[in-house]
Formats: structure tokens, sequence, C-alpha cells
């Protein structure tokens, strides 16, 4: 009972002091912050309405007293003070002003209705009279304002829902710590699946543009005091240049990653650190509620004060949920701020970085630091506080038990102490076996990033086996290092897991062994286990924080090295704005600092509107020069000025994954009558006609839709669209046949193309363009040996003038020897483009492992599935045992201030304690091994699934979305799957413990804990609905991130020459946006579900204590004390199993998307057992047709139709306009596409029949586009060691590469950097020949093959293939006509017909279409 002064002063004021005193604060705080005013709604009338009838109330209480107790107010002046203040009045006020400042939920005045109703429910003395009821009513109204916040989420949740904004940002405080909120799209995705447009839009302060605005400033201030602290030390500490710039560069290593980590913190610190002192509140809510047991030992106490203590152990679990998921919550906003961060810096980092640094940093790394990287920095904000945190929960842990047990304390201490140093030890291990591991999957990535770069050549070649067994042999060392890390991660595990067993035997022991009259009873056994309890939790969460820091550490060092690494000086090109178009280079130039100059003492002034032709021989440094003018190379010495704006056509056409017009436009506004006329003079618009959607029709991955001249007409026309001032062309016209490319020479690069009156830089091989430049720049070597104009160079007789006699003597040398006709070919080609678009009906062919294999893979899989089980099962029986033991222990009678037999029980305890530690390890170690083995096999096939694709497959399929499965999934399935399996079944069987042990001492709590496990069951099925759909939203939202991050590093010096990096920027911060857009509500919906299911949890706390209180009597003490201190581990394990459960769900879709690929079909068979295939076929090399026909797809028009041949053993040209089908016959005899009708055979034998490998490695093509991977020149040249070394070099000394390669100082172990950027590419294609030459087949297909050549080399070249392959089958298909003057046959194609066949003279004078196109040439 409280007095009648308490009830009216305490619980009345308390409320109206809390408004009074801090109102002025809120209010100015409302002043300052405002948003706007909200409209007067129905709401906020309702609102005001209500609040001035609560308001009302205390005037009748004010004038009830006035007149019904005179009495008391003459005694007792404070029963008229308390109606007095009608706090209500100012509440209204407070709640109008916030809505004039645009607040629509008040945590303060939530406060307030909740002090006001906790002091109207405390117990007070009955009012008498009928106006005592209304006063009680009074006093509950304000129990329904509690819930007013709630009214108003609900209200703005339907307002909001519509306009797609984030709900959170105008959700009440109760909504905001409960995560109500997210209900609406919980209900909206259990009913229906969600699309991207149902997800709201992300907060401001989640935008990529917010977040690297701010976070950039940071980065670039951190990055300039790094780098003057590293100038300073090292110039006081070393005086030698070349030792003080590789100090330099080691430091900057060391160093970058803790600079990057101190720019994270400063970005993201402040807002991290309101969730760390969240977290805080855990440990002392736990340490509290083990204190309660304490008071088990009053056994007079009065019931009441159980029930007490019961409700607050309740309101301590309800309060410590949420505080722990607002911490999660707040980690893992931070964590995909420093995601969206850190995938913003690598972007534009791979903008700036100069051409050294860029042959380091491949793009499989790239994507790496993006994906892998950016996920364990983002687990390492999740985990890092338990790695401080933790520490002080063991201290104050040890601290409560020296209080309880005294020295004895000490032993648990000693354990401790133990278990850090081994577990640090273990962790620095672990670190070092992830940079290995990391460093084998970069190599891993980087090399599957140039297979499917290079999946064409390697289908031409037949090497899909030699680079299988190379990716196979990095996955070898990634997972034997990973099954070290496994093993070494599960000793951890097991010493942390049962440290809370060491402790306990070790201070128990110590106890009773030092002094008999040492008893455990059940208050001190049961108090020291909770406290133990308390301990596991950090204990086990403390490997796995350590193993992510470490991790974490790992990735930003590696990004930290990415992001400092040497960038393109701006001053490598000083641009002045007007546009004058005048460009002037002077100095020496190299690709590298520390390497040879590539350009050596060039001064060249190009004036303005002058054409300017470049020539030479291949690798003379015509590229390098263009580059050296876009400041991409090292400027040694000298000077490269540019005045205006500049386009870029690379030597290989840069094509975006987008339509064509996008492709020209290139971010520019369409001027419709400009466009046109841009497409007409880049000899296009015939090229729309064959496209199924004209100009709109999207160009897939690296143009794989359109052939090589069209990709060079689109990247031409993308830089004529753009009207700048300089134009530098690298060579646009080697890749188009000779009448296209005359035609743009006239319409755009000559004096009267469109680009005229512009400044024009063209490298080129054509000599037919020469007489038209104003200046001939002359390159040998990297230094210019002549310039002038076309008629000097001729006049002064030097090595250019006998250069261009020799070749226009031997073009127009009668070489015409007519062959006789050998059988009528008749091709109808089809609309090669318009078939490419769509995919193709696959072969109905799979390859999957041998039945053995199978049987095998599945009962190795049983029997660790067993494993598990079992060794888990024991675990926890062992545990359950030891515990059951320890309340048996409990209960054992004193007997003269003793207890009998310590020494059996302290053994029997022993021994089920370190089985279980065993059980442990065995678990960890079978989970770990069972994932590797799976991770092993699922790696394998998707390689093997892809390998085994058709081409039409890579053609539709991005790159960034297979890349994604090698790199992100692969590493979930590596490293995230075992981790959240381990502690998702870790904590179950630990929760099923729990249960047992509540039942065991109060099966009447069967009633309250079956039914919820039902709701339990039906909460977590009513968020998985959504949680898969948000899972496959962002999932499908990721890949085109790494798709453009892909496309942008190789289209890195085209954006920049165009000056769009703020474009692309713009473009990546929309789709990382996109992607963010998804998985804010991901994690969202994680925290909904832990909340609810924690507050479930809560009640089976509730349930046991408040059923061990009313079983007082019946129940030992030491079942209360067993049953009560392990429940209050039900809301943690909850806590763990959602949050490990989360993971594993989310992770497990990697598996998902890896065995998508498993059902695409396949290609056929690459060889076939028991084939009767000749070892030395085919001899001859005849290839006959037999009624052949090819198509694209099935259900469209055959490209090729009715072939029909006698044997054809001779040489044949095929000529044609580009675009018009002439590769389709390739793709035929290859068997890249398979026959729709028909038959080819090649020495009598059927191709249909035989394995695509037998046929590919007996067949040669030399294709258009030159495609090397990294790795050594020899393993380009033969990747399966098949050749000797001789053979090698004659090899190279056919293709004129010999002087070349016996030059390098590796020679043929000369490392190619990724795509053989650093060879010319005049130099590739000559290695691609090379390859040929090594293969000497019967049959080679030459497709467009010495393109990139200059003219000298193209005729030697051409000479080489008629000596070397005189008794070979030769299909040239070709833009230089020069070269197929003396074959046997011509095939002259138009838009995929043939219009003529026959020999080169007879095609002459019948004056037809091949009659124009040598005319065209000037070989007529």
């Amino acid at each position: 009972e409280l007095s009648n002064c308490f009830q009216n002063t305490v619980l009345v004021w308390a409320p109206c002091i809390y408004l009074w005193v801090l109102s002025p604060f809120y209010c100015l705080h409302l002043y300052c912050h405002g948003r706007g005013r909200l409209p007067l709604s129905s709401l906020c009338s309702a609102k005001l309405l209500l609040g001035f009838f609560l308001a009302s109330f205390g005037f009748v209480e004010f004038f009830y007293i006035l007149l019904e107790r005179r009495q008391e107010i003459q005694q007792h002046l404070v029963f008229l003070l308390s109606p007095l203040c009608v706090w209500q009045v100012f509440a209204v006020c407070v709640i109008h002003w916030e809505r004039v400042r645009g607040c629509r939920s008040s945590v303060f005045l939530f406060f307030f209705w909740l002090l006001g109703v906790v002091c109207s429910l405390i117990p007070k003395q009955a009012l008498q009279g009928s106006l005592g009821d209304v006063f009680y009513l009074f006093k509950h109204l304000s129990t329904f304002c509690t819930f007013w916040p709630y009214s108003v989420f609900v209200a703005n949740l339907f307002l909001f829902f519509s306009q797609n904004a984030c709900p959170v940002q105008d959700a009440s405080f109760l909504s905001k710590i409960l995560f109500w909120w997210f209900s609406g799209l919980l209900f909206k995705g259990y009913r229906s699946p969600l699309q991207a447009e149902d997800l709201w839009s992300l907060r401001e302060e989640d935008t990529s543009e917010k977040i690297i605005s701010d976070l950039e400033e940071e980065w670039t201030a951190e990055r300039t005091k790094q780098e003057n602290h590293l100038s300073t030390s090292i110039a006081l500490g070393s005086r030698l240049p070349e030792q003080a710039q590789f100090l330099r560069k080691i430091q900057k290593e060391q160093s970058s990653g803790f600079c990057l980590l101190r720019t994270l913190a400063r970005s993201f610190g402040p807002y991290f650190l309101t969730g760390t002192l969240l977290s805080a509140f855990k440990p002392f809510s736990l340490f509290f509620k083990s204190l309660l047991l304490g008071f088990m030992k009053d056994e007079d106490a009065p019931l009441w004060k159980g029930y007490f203590y019961a409700s607050l152990m309740f309101l301590l679990s309800c309060l410590q949920s949420i505080f722990n998921h607002q911490y999660t919550y707040t980690c893992f906003t931070v964590g995909m701020r420093v995601k969206t961060a850190v995938m913003g810096l690598v972007y534009r980092k791979s903008l700036v970085v100069n051409s050294a640094a860029r042959r380091t940093c491949t793009v499989g790394e790239i994507v790496n630091l993006v994906s892998a990287d950016t996920q364990k920095l983002m687990d390492f904000v999740v985990y890092f506080n338990a790695v401080w945190l933790a520490p002080i929960e063991i201290t104050l842990c040890l601290f409560f038990l020296w209080q309880h047990l005294g020295p004895s304390a000490l032993a648990g201490i000693a354990i401790v102490i133990f278990i850090f140093p081994l577990n640090g030890f273990i962790a620095r291990k672990r670190s070092k076996l992830q940079e290995i591991q990391m460093k084998y999957m970069d190599g891993r990535v980087k090399l599957m990033n140039e297979i499917l770069n290079g999946i064409k050549i390697l289908k031409f070649y037949a090497w899909e086996k030699a680079f299988l067994e190379q990716v196979l042999g990095y996955r070898e060392k990634e997972l034997k290092t990973l099954k070290k890390s496994q093993i070494l991660y599960s000793v951890s595990i097991a010493s942390f897991n049962s440290s809370s067993f060491l402790i306990a035997f070790a201070m128990f022991g110590v106890y009773v062994l030092i002094d008999d009259k040492n008893v455990l009873d059940a208050q001190k056994i049961f108090v020291s286990m909770a406290l133990i309890n308390i301990l596991k939790t950090p204990l086990s969460q403390l490997p796995f924080a350590m193993s992510t820091t470490m991790q974490a550490l790992v990735s930003l060092k590696r990004l930290g090295k990415f992001l400092c690494q040497d960038e393109l000086k701006p001053d490598n090109v000083t641009r002045e704005s007007f546009k004058s178009g005048e460009r002037s280079l002077n100095g020496t130039f190299s690709w590298s600092k520390d390497g040879p100059p590539c350009l050596k003492r060039i001064s060249v002034r190009v004036p303005c509107g002058s054409l300017v032709a470049v020539v030479g021989h291949v690798g003379s440094g015509k590229s390098s020069l263009l580059s050296a003018m876009l400041g991409e190379t090292e400027k040694r010495s000298g000077a490269v000025s540019v005045k205006g704006s500049s386009a870029y056509v690379p030597q290989q056409a840069w094509i975006q994954n987008a339509s064509l017009q996008d492709n020209i436009l290139f971010g520019r506004e369409k001027k419709e009558s400009w466009y046109q006329r841009v497409l007409e003079a880049c000899a296009l618009l015939p090229d729309l006609d064959n496209l199924p959607a004209g100009d709109t029709t999207e160009i897939g991955e690296k143009g794989l839709n359109l052939s090589g001249g069209q990709k060079q007409r689109v990247s031409l026309a993308r830089a004529v669209y753009r009207k700048a001032d300089v134009y530098l062309l690298d060579d646009p016209l080697s890749a188009v046949d000779a009448h296209v490319g005359q035609h743009i020479f006239n319409k755009v690069i000559g004096p009267r193309g469109i680009l005229r009156d512009k400044t024009r830089v063209l490298v080129t091989h054509g000599m037919s363009f020469l007489p038209q430049a104003d200046l001939i720049l002359v390159l040998v070597d990297g230094e210019i040996s002549e310039r002038g104009s076309y008629q000097e160079l001729l006049n002064r007789n030097g090595a250019f003038a006998d250069f261009i006699h020799t070749f226009a003597s031997s073009e127009r040398k009668d070489c015409f020897s007519e062959a006789s006709q050998r059988g009528n070919i008749t091709v109808v080609c089809s609309r090669r483009l318009s078939v490419r678009l769509s995919v193709t009906e696959y072969m109905p062919f799979s390859r999957d492992l041998s039945q053995e294999q199978l049987i095998r893979y599945e009962i190795l899989h049983l029997l660790i599935q067993f494993s598990i089980v079992f060794l888990y099962a024991f675990q926890q029986a062992a545990s359950l045992s030891y515990n059951y033991w320890l309340s048996l222990w409990a209960d054992q009678p004193v007997i003269n201030g003793t207890q009998l037999n310590t020494d059996l029980k302290l053994g029997v305890y022993g021994a089920l304690g370190f089985a279980q530690g065993i059980a442990i390890f065995g678990t960890t170690v079978a989970i770990s091994l069972g994932c590797i083995i799976a991770s092993h096999h699922l790696h394998l096939e998707l390689l093997n699934n892809v390998l085994h694709s058709p081409m039409s497959f890579f053609e539709s399929t991005p790159s960034g979305n297979l890349l994604n499965r090698f790199a992100k999934e692969i590493d979930a399935i590596d490293n995230m799957i075992p981790d959240g399996l381990k502690m998702m079944l870790g904590y179950f069987f630990k929760l099923m413990e729990v249960c047992i042990i509540v039942l065991m001492a109060t099966p009447f709590a069967a009633v309250i804990i079956l039914p919820m496990a039902f709701l339990y069951g039906f909460i977590q099925s009513f968020y998985v609905a959504t949680s898969c759909q948000l899972r496959r939203l962002e999932s499908v939202s990721r890949s085109p991130i790494y798709t453009h991050l892909n496309e942008t590093v190789q289209g890195a010096s085209v954006i920049r020459a165009f000056n769009e990096q703020s474009r692309f920027i713009m473009g990546v911060n929309h789709k990382v946006d996109h992607n963010q857009t998804a998985y804010f509500p991901r994690f969202v919906a994680t925290r909904w579900l832990g909340v609810n299911l924690e507050f479930l949890g809560n009640g089976i706390v509730l349930a046991a204590s408040i059923l061990s209180v009313m079983s007082k009597g019946t129940l030992s003490p030491g079942m209360v004390g067993l049953a009560v201190s392990h429940s209050l581990q039900v809301t943690g394990f909850l806590s763990w199993i959602v949050r490990s459960w989360t993971d594993v769900e989310n992770n497990i879709v990697s598996v998902e998307r890896v065995k998508e690929y498993a059902d695409t079909p396949k290609e056929a068979a690459w060889s076939i057992e028991g084939s009767s295939l000749p070892p030395s076929w085919p001899q001859k090399g005849t290839i006959e047709f037999h009624d052949y026909g090819l198509q694209y797809r099935k259900g469209l028009e055959l490209a090729l139709k009715g072939l029909l041949s006698d044997s054809l053993f001779f040489q044949i040209g095929i000529v044609g306009r580009t675009g018009a089908g002439k590769s389709s016959l390739a793709l035929g005899i290859f068997r890249i596409l398979e026959a729709a009708k028909g038959q080819i055979y090649i020495d009598g034998i059927n191709i249909a029949e035989i394995g695509l490998h037998d046929l590919r490695s007996r067949i040669t093509i030399i294709p258009q586009d030159p495609v090397l991977f990294s790795g050594s020149l020899r393993m380009n040249l033969d990747p399966f060691d098949a050749y000797t070394d001789e053979e090698v070099w004659n090899a190279l000394e056919l293709a004129h590469l010999k002087n070349f390669v016996s030059e390098l100082p590796d020679k043929l172990n000369h490392e190619c950097s990724e795509g053989g950027e650093n060879l010319s590419l005049g130099q590739r294609q000559l290695v691609c020949l090379a390859r040929a030459l090594l293969r000497k087949t019967k049959i080679l297909v030459l497709d467009e093959a010495t393109a990139a050549l200059d003219l000298e080399t193209d005729t030697l070249i051409q000479s080489t293939i008629r000596s070397q392959f005189e008794d070979c089958a030769v299909l040239t298909i070709a833009h230089r006509l020069n070269t197929i003057m003396d074959y046997t046959k011509v095939i002259v194609m138009d838009k995929g017909h043939i219009v003529e066949m026959d020999s080169p003279s007879n095609l002459i004078a019948k004056r037809g279409q091949f009659y124009y196109m040598c005319r065209e040439a000037g070989l007529l």
C-alpha cells in the first residue's frame, strides 16, 4: 500500500516534470531540424481532439476535488496542486508544434505517455464513489495513447507505400524498435511475388552519390597525408634514389590498408558507434539476470517476489532483444554503406589507373575486389564489436565468479589465459593461409575471365581441356589451403565451445579439492553455471569474430593496394579549351616508369584541320603514339598539348552491351539529321536492314552479334557523331573490306569527308590512302625515321619510297592463274545477324559424371551427413548429461558439513565434458570437409557445364554473370556456408538441449513450449516467402554491376578519350543503388524475424521461471537451478539461430545459382569412345558438301542452303561486304553451329559422327580477333606441350616473329599479360599465325587474319601460307583483294548470297561485282 501523499505527488508529478523539463529542448530541436509543415489530415485532427478530450478529464478531476474533498484540501494542499498540473494541455501543444515542423512521430511523447501509463498502473487505494470509476478510466485512457504512435505509423505506411519512399524515416519510435514498419512489405510479398518496382527507394544517406562524394574527400586527404609522411620518412632514412623508390613502394603497400580503414572509420564511425553503445547493454542485462538466480536460496521468500523476479527477467530479456537487433540493424546499415563506398572507390580507380598498374590488376582481380573482398568488409562490420566486447563480458563473468567461488575462480582464469594465446596463434596462421588462398582465387578468376573472353578461340582450337586443367590446378591449391585453414578453425571452435565446461571443471574441481568443507549447493552451482553459460556466447563468437577480422584485414590490404596504385597523371597532356584542334607532341614516352621507352625523341606538331597518316611495321609504336597523345603513357620528358576536344577509335573496337544507337550516341542527345548522315558515311545503313530491330537492336557483350567490320564501323560512327576537334584513328579500316574502306575514307576521313575540317591522325596500313594525307609519319622502333607528304617521301628515295615501289609492283603483278573449276557451289546466306541475337536451340546433350563416380559421391555424402548428425547428437547428449549430473550433485545432502564421493562426481563430470569437446572437433571437421568436397564437386560441375556450352550460350549470357558464379558464389560456398552451418546447427542443438532440460524440470512447460514452437514455425514460413523473393531480386541486380565493371575496365581508354567518366560513374552508381534497394529490405526482414522470434523465446524464459515458482514445494533446488539457468540462454540462442540460419539461407542461393547451368543444353561430345578415326586424318584435306544447310536457330530460314560440291582441294577466297555472312561456312566446318540438314565430309568421313575435339584439333583457323591468354608465350602457342622448342622456334620464324621473341629477356617464357595487352595487335595476329603453322593441319581457314598487319608483313605472311600450306585446302575470308588474286576460286558474297564464283581472272573478265571491288581497291 502506497500513501496518499506519494500517489498524489510523485505518481502524478513524474510525467509532468518529464514533460516540462525536457519539452523546451525538444521544441528547440524541432525548430532547428524542421522538415516543413504537415497538412492537417484527419489523423492529425483525431490526435489533437483526443488530446483535448484527455485534458478535459484533468479539469473534471480538479472540480471534483474542489467540491467533494474540501476537508482534505484544507489539511493537504497537495491534493489541489496535483490536478493543476494539466500536462495534457501542454502535450497537445507539443503535438501541434510537431505537425508544424513536419515530425510525423515523436519519441519524446512516446516516453511521456509510457511514463503516464506506468504511474497509473502502480497499485493505489480504490477511490470511493461513482466518480472513482471515471478517474480509474481516465488513468487507463493514457494506455490507449501508448499505442498512438503505432496507429500513426500504420497511417504513414499506407501514405508512403504509394510514393515508394522508405517508411522507416517516418515510422513511430515503437515501430522502429520493433521493425513493425517493415510488415507492409512482408504482407505484400506473402500475398504475391515481389517485383523490383515494389521495393522502396533508398534513403538519401544510403545512395552512392551521397556516400562516395563524402568519402572521396576523406580518401584524397588521407592519401595526401600518407604520401607526405612516406616522402619525409624515406628522405631522412635513404639517400639512394632506387632504394628510396623501392622502400616507398613497400611502405605504401603496407600502410594502404590502414589508410582505407581510417577513411572508412571517419566516414561511418559515428553512426557505427551508436550501434556499439546499444550492444554494451547486452552483457549487463545478462549478468543482472544471472544474479537474480541468487534469490532461489531464500526458502522463506513470499511467492510474489518469485513472480516479480520472473517478470523482471522477462523484461530484461525483451530489452536485450530490442537492443541487440537495433545494434545488428545499425551494423548491417553501416556494412551496406561500406560496400557502396568501396565499390565506388574501386570503380573510380579503375578509370584512372595507368597502364603499368592495369597490367598488374586484371579484370578478374578487380571483380574479386568488389565481390569477395567487399563481402568480407561487411562481415567485419557486423562481427567486429565482438572482438572487444567479448573480452569485457569474459572479464565481468570471471569477476562475479570470484565473488561466488573465491580463489577457485583463478583456475577458470588460467583456462581462459590458455585459450586466448592458442586462438591468437591459430588466427595468425589462418590469416597467412587466407592470403595464399586469395592469391590462388585471384589466379583462378583471372584465368576464368580470360577463358570467357576467348571462349571462341578455345572452341576453334579444341583447347578446353588444357585450360580446364589449369583452372583445376588453381582450384586444387585453393582447396588444399582452405582445408588446412578449416582444420585450424575446428581446433579454435572446439577449444572455445568446450571452454565453458573446462572453466567449470577447473573451478569446481579446485573448489571441492582444496577444502572438504567447500560444498557445492544448488545456488553456488547454478549461479556459477549461469555465469559460465554467459561465457559461451563471447567465447564462441570470439573465434568467428577474430577470423572475420583477419579476413577483413587481408581484404583491406588488397583493396588499399589497388586504390594506391599509380594513376594517369593529369599533366601528361596539357589541354586547352579553345577549339583550334591543334595537337603537338614532343618527348620520350614509356608504358611504365621503370620500363624501356616505347617512343623515343618524338617531335610532332599536327596543324589544325590536317590529315596525318602514321605508318610503320608491326610493333613499331604506332598505337603507342596515339596513346601518348591521349596521355595514356608515362611521359619521361617533353610535353604533349591538345587544343580542343578529342575522339578516339581504338584498333580493337570496344562495343558496349547496349543498343546500336546508344553505342553511336554515347551519351549525347540524338540529332536525327546528323545521326543519319553519320550512319550513311560509315556505311551502316545497309546493316540496319539486316538487324531485327534496326538501330535499336541490343548488341551483345563485346559486340558478339556483330562482325568484326561492323564493330569497327560502329566504333568509328561513335567518334564521328561526337563532332570533336581532334580525331585519333587507330587503323579503323583494317577490319573492313577494300571497297567499304574506300567508301569510309572518301565519306569520313579523306579531304572530301565529313571530318575534312577536323584534325585527324590516322594509323593505317592501306597504301592507297597515303597520297591524300597532308603529312606522313614513318615509325621505326619507336622513332620517327621519316616525315613529309607522300610526294616528298617518294622524292627522297628512302626506305619508304623503296617499300612503296616494291609493294606497288607486286600488287599489280599478273598472278591470275586460272584453275579448272571443280564442282558447283551454291550458297545462300540468310541474315546472320538477326539470328545471333536470340538464344540458340542447343543440342540435347549433357555431360555427367560416370555412374560409378555418382554412386561413390552419394555414399560419401550420406556418410558425412550421418557423421555430422551423430556427432551433434552425441555432443549435446554429453552436454545434457554433465549438466544433469551437476543438478544431482547439487541435490546431494550435506553430512557433517561435507559431501560424499566428490572425486567420483568430478571424474564423471570431467569424462562427459571431454567427450563433448572431442565431438565438437569431430563435428566441425566433418562439416568443413563435407563442404569442401561439395564445393569441389560444384565448381567442377560448373566449369564442365560452362566449357561444354555452345557458342550461342556465351553470346546470350553476359560474362559478368558467369564470372560472378566463379568468384562471389564459389567464395560463398567455400567460406560462408560452412561457417553458417556450424553456427546454425550448433545453436539449434543447444536450443533442443535447453527445451529438454526445461521439460524435465517442469513437464507442464510443454503446454507453453509446443504452441510457441508452432507459432515460431508460422512466423518463419511467413517470413521465408518474402525473404526468398528479396534474395532473388538482390542476386539478379548484382550481376549487372560486375558486367558493367568488366566492360568499363576494358574500354577505359575510350571512356577517358571521350571524357565520359562522369556518365559511367553515374551509371555504376545507379546499378549499385538498384542492388542495395533489394539488399536493404533483405536484412531488415531478418531483424523483423529476429525480434518476433526472440519475444517468443522470452516467453519460454517467463514460462520456466513462473512454473519453477509455482512448483517451489515439489521441485528440488538442483532442477530449478538447471531449468532457469539454461532458459536464460534461449534468447541468445534464438538470436544466433536466426542470424546463422539467415546467412546460410542467403548463401545457399549461391549453390542454386551455380547449379542453374547444369540444366542448360550442351554441345556434342568432345570425343567419342571407340571411334575408328585414323590418327593421321585428314590426310588430303578434301571437303565435300552434301546438300548442306545451316541455321542459327530453329524456326529461322537456313543461313546456308543446299550446299553441294565435289571434293574441294584448292585455295578458295571468300570476299564480300562486311556482314555479308562470309564466316558462316567456317562456323559450319568447325561445328560451332550444327548442320540443319545434309552433311560435310572431310576425307570421306562425316564430321557430324566424330567428337568435336577430334574434328577441331585436326583443322585450323586463324581468327579475325587475335586472342592471347595470360601466361607464357609458349603456353599460348602450345598449351598441351605437344611440340618441341625447336618446332616452336621454327613456327615463330615462319611467322616473322623469331627476331622479336629472341630479343625478349625470357624468350619463349615471356609472360603475356591479360588479353596479350603487352603485345601490339599485329604481333598478336602473328602469334595466331604461328599457332596455325605449328599445328600444320591439312585444312586452314583464314578469317580476315592479316587485317591488323602492315602491307609488307602481310605480303610476307601470304607467301609463307602459300609455301607452308601448298598441299592443303585453304579457305580465306579476305578484305585485301590482292591476297587472293592467285587463288583457284573466289566466292563473292553479298547479303548472305553467293552472287559470283569463279577464278579471279574470269570474274574480272565478266565485269561483275568482283571487278568493281578490284577497281575500288586500286588493283586495276
